[in-house]
This record gives structure tokens, sequence and C-alpha cells, in this order.
């Protein structure tokens, strides 16, 4: 994971690139974490090989526990109790930690990072990108403060913000991560609607499990009201052409090559 930056003037548009085409893909049928995962990746060799611009929206079904590329989930959580309760969990390919996909927005970004400058400037106006969208819904959000990155063996993701992730009334409401492939990256993230967050700890081994923390109980907003105001948002900061008709029939035949990389559990397990 790249660490953001706290504090960043907001710009009216990216100061990137020169103009090009992006594509939006509004994914309206949620997916499981395996196939989410496989066509991220899909969609990050698409950046590298291709030169594409991509931003894409979309939610899990079933809900999934989601492990960070190299965080030792075998050591901190019970895979016998997740496996026994039928719980869905995948290993992304990006770094960070632990998330609870349930009540929440994702979004993903795959890009030749020079449309951005460097990798770091893309973690940064990407989250700048998100905190207009969620000011447009009324919501009164900032970007946490700089400050040392937890180790990846602390816990849930959401339990500690790090410089750069977006706060909503003192707690980290949008949590990124982000990997670099030749000349392109992938940056994605989950938009909480609701604080179902607990969940991570629950699922730890009770040696391992940290204090309980509070949880927001209601959620904030729509996932469409989001989408709408996110859409809305990076398409006037990112300047380029738009293409909103992504051929999803072909894009799922791309990301199918990985399917059992991500459905398995020698992946999934292997930290």
């Amino acid at each position: 994971m790249v660490e953001g930056l706290g504090g960043s003037a907001v710009l009216p548009r990216c100061p990137a690139a020169p103009p090009s085409t992006w594509h939006l893909w509004i994914d309206e049928s949620p997916r499981p974490g395996w196939t989410n995962m496989a066509i991220d990746h899909a969609l990050l060799q698409r950046a590298e090989r291709q030169g594409e611009s991509w931003l894409r929206l979309y939610q899990w079904a079933p809900h999934c526990l989601s492990f960070g590329r190299h965080e030792p989930a075998s050591l901190r959580y019970d895979a016998e109790q997740i496996l026994a309760s039928g719980i869905d969990t995948v290993r992304r390919p990006t770094g960070g930690r632990a998330v609870w996909h349930a009540q929440e927005l994702t979004y993903s970004v795959a890009t030749p990072y020079s449309r951005f400058g460097t990798l770091h400037a893309a973690y940064v106006e990407i989250h700048q990108m998100l905190a207009d969208a969620l000011k447009m819904l009324g919501v009164a959000v900032s970007l946490a403060d700089r400050r040392r990155t937890p180790p990846l063996d602390s816990g849930a993701c959401f339990a500690y913000p790090v410089g750069g992730e977006i706060m909503m009334d003192g707690r980290k409401v949008v949590g990124s991560a982000q990997l670099r492939s030749g000349s392109a990256l992938l940056q994605h993230g989950s938009v909480l609607l609701q604080d179902s967050q607990y969940v991570v700890r629950e699922l730890m081994k009770e040696d391992r499990k940290p204090a309980p923390l509070p949880f927001q109980q209601e959620p904030w907003a729509e996932a469409g009201d989001v989408t709408e105001a996110i859409t809305a948002v990076a398409t006037h900061r990112w300047q380029g052409d738009w293409d909103r008709g992504a051929d999803e029939a072909a894009l799922l035949e791309e990301a199918s090559i990985h399917y059992s990389h991500y459905s398995s559990p020698a992946w999934t397990w292997s930290r």
C-alpha cells in the first residue's frame, strides 16, 4: 500500500497527462470476492498492456472478508471458524489489511500511473476525488494526517487510518490499497456506507483480538447516491473523453483466466 499525504489542496481538475479516454464501469451485478479481484487484475493488465484507464464501481455478493497481499492471515484469523461458517474469503492483489465487504461501495482505478504523475500523487488525487464526491452528498470529510503505516498483523484496515485516507467524524470511512505493475497502477478501496468492520475482529483468533471499537450503526448514504456522486466528480476532475459502455462479456472473459487463482484457498491462506 502506498501511504498518502493529508492536508493537500483540492484541485478543480487533476494536473495529469494530456486528455485521453477514461472507461467507466458501473458494475450493477454484485459479485463474489474472487470474481471482483480477477476483474480488477484484468483491468490492471489492460492499463499496462494497452494504456487504458478505468474507473470501476462495484459491490460484493456474498459478503466477503478480504486480506491484503502480504497479510499474515493464517496467523491472525481463525480459518476453521471462517470455513465452518461458510464465510467468503479472498486475498487481494494489493497490499493492506483485512476488510469486511458488506455495507459499502468499492471503487477501483486502473491506469498508467503517468496520468497522475507518480504513484504517490495518484494515491492522493484519487482520495481527493472521493472526498469531493462525499462532500457533494453533504458529508463533512477530511484527509487523515500523514502517519506511520500500521504493521500488517495489526488487524482490520479500518481500525487505523494512514496518511491521505478519508475521515468522517473522526473515523476512517474510505480505505485503499495500491499495486504497481510495470507502467500501470491498480488502486482500489472501500467506501463504508455503514460500519460493520467489527466482523473482522470477531473472526480473529481469540489470543489476537484487539479491544472492540465503537462502530456506526446506521447507514449514512445509499450506494446509488455515492455512485452518482463519484461519477460526477471523477468525470469533471479527470479530463478526457469518458466511455460508459463497458463490454462486460469481453471483460469477464479476460478476467476468467484469473478465477482459479483468486478462488484458490492455497492463495487466500498462503500467509
